[in-house]
């Protein structure tokens, strides 16, 4: 939800789809992101390559002045399965080394229209935020209304109480880049008290982990 409260986002982790699309609408988004993105000074997190919409992206903000970091698995770093990379690379040992690298560089993330591993990686952040793990703003570029359906199908698992209304309102969503960045630096996470509880601190962690092995004993 929007507020008052302003962030302060220096690199935004975006992820999409690694083809350009049906209609030449969804790349042109992608290149106009990337556009606004070097604009206002934010940097740029991705997962690599050149291809598709995620190429799109990192090349308009590489070629407006932003930096940009690729974060490859070495198996798709090998042969041509990605493309280039843009920008700075770093290569990882996994995928979940990926997503927690990326993870850690962001302070917010966009979703850009994609298939199966956009789809992963959207409910994957978005389940950290309702766990609690953290706060930082997530976004989704609804472009020519591709995620309409998506949006419709959250509403209805509220409706019938598989989600709670705070957990959706984690995914804000919008039409052009300016809107969204906009929304993403003025919001307010809603805090759901039934995971209010949760301590996810190394502290606490380490403290139950010696409790456990214990009681094992």
């Amino acid at each position: 939800m929007a507020g008052s409260s302003s962030h302060h986002i220096k690199n935004i982790y975006v992820f999409g789809g690694s083809s350009p699309g049906k209609e030449k609408k969804f790349l042109e988004s992608a290149n106009h992101l990337g556009q606004v993105l070097a604009k206002r000074k934010i940097h740029l997190v991705y997962g690599g390559g050149s291809f598709g919409l995620i190429g799109g992206v990192s090349i308009a903000t590489f070629l407006g002045g932003s930096q940009v970091l690729g974060v490859v698995p070495k198996a798709l770093a090998k042969g041509d399965i990605i493309g280039k990379i843009i920008g700075e690379e770093l290569q990882v040992s996994t995928m979940f080394d990926r997503m927690n690298t990326m993870f850690n560089h962001a302070n917010a993330f966009i979703t850009l229209s994609g298939g199966l591993g956009t789809l992963e990686e959207i409910f994957h952040i978005t389940s950290w935020a309702q766990l609690h793990i953290h706060h930082k703003p997530i976004g989704l570029l609804n472009v020519n209304g591709f995620y309409d359906n998506l949006l419709s199908f959250l509403d209805q698992a509220v409706e019938q109480e598989f989600l709670t209304s705070s957990a959706r309102q984690i995914i804000i969503f919008a039409a052009t880049a300016e809107q969204l960045i906009d929304q993403l630096q003025s919001f307010i996470p809603v805090i759901d008290p039934s995971m209010s509880r949760i301590n996810w601190s190394t502290k606490e962690s380490r403290k139950k982990l010696r409790l456990n092995l214990s009681l094992r004993l």
